[in-house]
Formats: structure tokens, sequence, C-alpha cells
């Protein structure tokens, strides 16, 4: 996920805001070129943007974080590609929660499940952005305090309504399936859990209908 984002007219490559894991969009760029897939654009230093703080509201409006791991430069790079496409960039200012060394990402506390439904985790939302899901018709399905560290926000949706989600999050796949999900669930507590990353954290979708 981190290591790109998707777009209808071709993929760009993230410079990655940690350290540790600036090769990943170089690797992920030759494999797309591999692929005979269109590379769009490359966030060039002093821009930072990592794919997790990124997500896509609709087909015309793009939410992204300007956190620790993304920078203003990287976001304004962003905008610039995506705007021919008539594309809104929403800037979401994210909370400083445990600090620039925690794995904190703007979808850490939303999945978009489907055109009109997202499952997020509100305490740490930030009011605007809440109340422009809201305004936007969307449906949130509320991930309780003691399942936000079991990764319940970070669910993979396969289809609209379709999603792939942590097993130790009882109530919030309780809650997905109240609101019509089909939900398949998987035992990630060797690697998700210890690692901060769940299934979105695990994937990169590169073609999917809208």
């Amino acid at each position: 996920r981190d290591a790109s984002i998707q777009t209808d007219r071709g993929v760009i490559i993230c410079n990655m805001g940690k350290e540790v894991r600036k090769m990943e969009p170089e690797a992920c760029k030759k494999q797309y070129e591999a692929l005979g897939m269109k590379v769009l654009g490359v966030i060039e230093a002093p821009g930072t943007i990592e794919g997790g703080d990124v997500a896509w509201l609709d087909q015309h409006t793009l939410a992204v974080a300007h956190a620790y791991r993304t920078n203003q430069s990287g976001i304004e790079q962003l905008r610039q590609l995506v705007k021919p496409m008539g594309v809104t960039v929403i800037e979401v200012d994210l909370p400083h929660f445990r600090g620039p060394g925690d794995v904190f990402h703007l979808m850490s506390i939303i999945s978009p499940v489907d055109k009109n439904l997202a499952v997020v985790y509100s305490p740490l939302m930030p009011v605007r952005f809440r109340n422009l899901l809201l305004d936007s018709g969307y449906e949130l399905i509320e991930v309780p305090e003691n399942e936000f560290d079991s990764l319940g926000c970070n669910v993979l949706a396969i289809a609209p309504r379709v999603c792939m989600v942590e097993q130790g999050n009882p109530e919030t796949i309780r809650r997905m399936k109240q609101a019509g999900c089909q939900v398949i669930t998987f035992d990630g507590s060797n690697i998700c859990v210890p690692g901060g990353g769940g299934p979105t954290c695990l994937t990169r979708p590169v073609s999917r209908e809208i």
C-alpha cells in the first residue's frame, strides 16, 4: 500500500517518509514497468507521501493526510499530478497521537468499503473530515476503542461490502455484518498486529472497477 498510489491514468510512485523504507518505491516502479503499467509520476524529495495516508472517497475526491510520513510538499506534488483528472485533494490533519515513531496513517482511522460506507475510528478523526464524510452521504461503521489496536479499522474491501479483517475484532465484525457486509476473517496475530499493518497495508490493488 505505502509505496504507490493507483489512479485511473496510471500509478504514482511515492517517496517514503520512513528512512528504512526508502527503497520500496523504486522496487515497485520496476515491477509496474515490467507489467506494462503506466507510471503517471513520482513524488520527489523533499516531498514525502506514503500510500497509507491516501484514501479515495469517490472517483473525483482523494483524501490525503498531513502527517509524520506525508508532508506538504508531497501533497502539493500529488495535487498537481491528479488535477488534470478533475480530482480534488482534501487535506486531513492527523493528530500527534503516539508520535513520529508510531505506524499511524490516515487509513489507520478509515477504510472505505463501498461508495457510501466506511469503517472508521472516530476518536482520532478530525471533526471537519468526519463531517465531510457524513455530508457526502457516507454511513460510518464505528470501531470500538478496545479494537483499534487489534486493527479493527484496517479493513480491505475486495468488492463493495465484501471485506477482509483480522479475526480478533468481533464487535467491529458484528457491526460490519449489521451494515450488510460480507466479512472474511483471517488470523493476523503473528504478522499484522505485531507489525501494526492489517490487510490494507499488506496489499496494493493495481486494477479495480469503481
